[in-house]
């Protein structure tokens, strides 16, 4: 899996801006993944939308989730090993948060849950990574910044 780089070409403001993200994941081939103490899962083909919050800067967050050789933190570390981020959609803003974004991809139909809880282990959503058969399934994000990846 090549590393890959995010351009943040709306500002220089992005890079401490604190904000919620989502990440269009794409794993190529069904595969079992251990998730920390989770367990071991089934990740079927296709494509995945990981939600999450980032306190400390939209950049760092991200940057750190495209990283390779990292330590284990969160669930998404572990699916990130076999998988690859294909585009990044930002939202920076504190009143956008994870639980919404998140709660808004499970209403889709073609959405489904593979690991229940995945990053969210600290609030009462059902799970903060949906998955999606196909590309043309996954809804439009609303983020009026979205950034698809450059090989690094």
């Amino acid at each position: 899996m090549n590393h890959k780089k995010l351009k943040l070409t709306q500002g220089s403001f992005l890079k401490r801006q604190k904000g919620a993200y989502q990440l269009l994941i794409y794993l190529s081939n069904s595969t079992h993944i251990r998730i920390g103490k989770k367990g071991t899962f089934r990740f079927p083909k296709g494509y995945y939308i990981y939600t999450g919050s980032a306190k400390n800067g939209l950049n760092g967050r991200v940057q750190r989730h495209l990283r390779e050789n990292k330590k284990h933190f969160w669930h998404i570390d572990y699916l990130l090993n076999h998988a690859s981020v294909k585009k990044v959609f930002l939202f920076p803003d504190e009143r956008t948060d994870e639980c919404s974004l998140s709660r808004k991809m499970l209403t889709k139909s073609e959405a489904k849950v593979i690991v229940p809880k995945f990053g969210a282990s600290d609030c009462n959503c059902s799970a903060h990574l949906v998955f999606f058969t196909r590309l043309k399934h996954v809804p439009g994000v609303d983020s009026i910044y979205s950034f698809p990846l450059t090989k690094g």
